[in-house]
């Protein structure tokens, strides 16, 4: 019973009338009690026609998928679990990466306004405190054309649940607020904002680069990267350049990095 109260269902029509109005991006909310995947059930929903701005929230996944096919696992309403639908049709495709940057800085944003803690970002989409993962980001692009972006927030997730000593949550951080529907909503305002001034700008990066740059937890830290083949290097992130791609300065000189798994150093 304690864990019950401590850890409240979302409400689909509180958030429904919070954030489904005429103009807003956001067009149904759906709380599913369990599921495999809300990312899966969301591009399904694509591939079937659903109108943008379809958002899917868990309670409880059992098969979540973060990057690189890792798995996403928490204890069942600990977490703010949830999908949302974009048809970006008015961006060039070679420009829709970009979303995978721009969420987690609008799920940063709503962590900083209502959760009162410094959340930076991690190249390329991560989410941050202090060098702790608080939350994750997964975006898929279906047949539709659409944009699938996955989010995974930790929000009541305690220190014997955590899954690796580098995960954290709003709890643990010592948050203002671990309400989940209060996040979620926060979550979802910070990404309307940012998705439209994107879409407006027909996808220009130089709509995300600054806010990307001045929350980064990335550039200018050493770190190591473990590239796509399976190879490493090491070096200084220095920025992320116009198409997104990580430029980090190595012996050899600087590198662009379209992928990788970027692990800080900590200074010597």
């Amino acid at each position: 019973m304690f864990e019950d109260l401590d850890r409240p269902p979302l409400d689909a029509r509180f958030l429904q009338g919070r954030l489904v109005r005429p103009g807003s991006l956001w067009s149904q909310i759906d709380v599913l009690t369990e599921t495999e995947s809300t990312n899966a059930v969301v591009a399904a929903a694509a591939r079937a026609g659903a109108a943008e701005g379809l958002v899917v929230a868990a309670e409880y996944q059992s098969s979540g998928r973060g990057r690189l096919g890792r798995t996403w696992t928490t204890p069942a309403r600990s977490a703010v679990l949830m999908s949302a639908l974009l048809r970006p049709t008015a961006v060039a495709a070679v420009r829709w990466p970009w979303l995978g940057l721009l969420v987690p800085l609008a799920v940063a944003a709503a962590v900083r306004r209502v959760g009162e803690i410094p959340a930076q970002v991690k190249w390329p989409n991560d989410v941050l405190v202090d060098d702790r993962k608080l939350a994750g980001i997964l975006l898929e692009r279906v047949d539709g054309p659409a944009a699938v972006v996955g989010i995974g927030l930790n929000v009541t997730l305690r220190e014997d649940e955590r899954p690796h000593p580098a995960a954290t949550s709003l709890a643990l951080e010592g948050a203002a607020t671990t309400d989940r529907a209060t996040v979620m909503a926060a979550v979802l305002r910070e990404l309307a904002t940012r998705y439209q001034t994107w879409v407006d700008a027909a996808g220009d990066p130089a709509v995300i680069l600054p806010e990307y740059t001045e929350l980064s937890a990335t550039f200018g830290r050493p770190v190591r990267v473990e590239l796509p083949d399976g190879t490493f290097l090491e070096g200084t992130a220095r920025e992320m350049d116009a198409d997104g791609r990580l430029v980090v300065d190595t012996a050899d000189g600087p590198r662009p990095l379209a992928a990788g798994d970027v692990t800080h150093l900590r200074t010597s």
